[in-house]
């Protein structure tokens, strides 16, 4: 029977000690007042420009209160996954939660790529058969939503460090360019009544997006896929380590991010004496800490062709 006084088997698991690295599997210090703020504005002036959108009958407002929503969304999403990064590791999930924002960022960028193909076939939907627009309440809901999505990208851009929160950022700087369009639209549907404005400006803010979106999916993707952090030249990394002093050859080596930001190493070296091992081990650590900054690392050490299998003594 197990004692019930008894601390978790896993606290001492995820222990990290004199010498271990510094990651902790755990997103800390992050607040997420940012996002919280975030949400209530964007999401209190999403029902009022989805209202006004349809009432007005403009795509460029119809496309920035669709961006608006999804925003919401987004922003919630963020939010939610902000608040996983920071549960520490458990008996199912030893490496944490870190990647919950990663992924936050890539289901983010989906929904962006979907909106953005939806204004694209409306837009090109009018341009064929413009329809009638209120320019004046398109111009008036439209400087509101540029104020608002000002505010909430200056919030969101004081976050520099998350990947998520980028994601998020992407999200609110299509609803500043949506804001900017359906602005310049209802200006110039009210002066010229000039129709086409109106999806000629969505297309061009699909544009705009269309980069950045792609960027967050790709960085995003990478991520997850355990790629090898972009800072990091994978093969600079093997030879640095074959030339450490008592390493013999390099192989199974992998690098990848725990956590956005903090890149970890496993490996196996055949190294010339495994009784020099410790201090060898000493000396990659140092050397990959200082010349790829990689903290968090795992090598095994193997006998070399002429070395004898190590065992421990008692």
């Amino acid at each position: 029977m197990t004692n019930k006084s008894t601390p978790p088997v896993t606290a001492h698991l995820h222990a990290h000690r004199d010498g271990d690295a510094q990651h902790r599997h755990v997103t800390e210090h992050r607040s997420q007042n940012i996002l919280v703020w975030s949400v209530m504005l964007t999401l209190g002036f999403a029902v009022v420009e989805v209202v006004a959108g349809f009432w007005s009958n403009s795509l460029a407002l119809i496309s920035d209160a669709g961006h608006m929503v999804t925003d919401a969304s987004a922003l919630a999403l963020a939010l939610l996954a902000q608040y996983m990064a920071k549960r520490p590791p458990s008996a199912k999930n030893s490496f944490g939660f870190g990647r919950a924002e990663a992924l936050a960022a890539f289901v983010n960028g989906i929904v962006m790529l979907a909106v953005i193909i939806w204004i694209g076939v409306e837009a090109t939907h009018r341009l064929n058969k413009p329809e009638a627009v209120q320019g004046a309440t398109v111009f008036v809901v439209a400087l509101i939503g540029l104020v608002v999505n000002l505010i909430v990208a200056w919030v969101l851009s004081h976050d520099k460090k998350s990947l998520n929160a980028r994601a998020a950022l992407i999200h609110v700087m299509g609803d500043l360019l949506g804001s900017v369009a359906a602005l310049v639209a209802g200006a110039v549907i009210y002066y010229t009544g000039y129709l086409k404005i109106d999806p000629l400006l969505s297309l061009l803010v699909c544009v705009l997006l269309l980069k950045s979106t792609i960027g967050i999916l790709r960085e995003s993707y990478h991520f997850l896929m355990q790629g090898v952090p972009h800072h990091i030249d994978y093969v600079q990394v093997g030879a640095d380590l074959a030339a450490v002093e008592g390493v013999l050859s390099v192989h199974d080596l992998h690098v990848w991010e725990m956590s956005p930001g903090e890149p970890a190493l496993i490996g196996h070296v055949e190294v010339r004496d495994l009784q020099e091992w410790p201090e060898i081990l000493q000396r990659i650590k140092q050397m990959l800490l200082e010349t790829h900054d990689i903290d968090h690392i795992t090598m095994q050490a193997e006998p070399g062709a002429n070395e004898a299998p190590y065992c421990a003594k008692d």
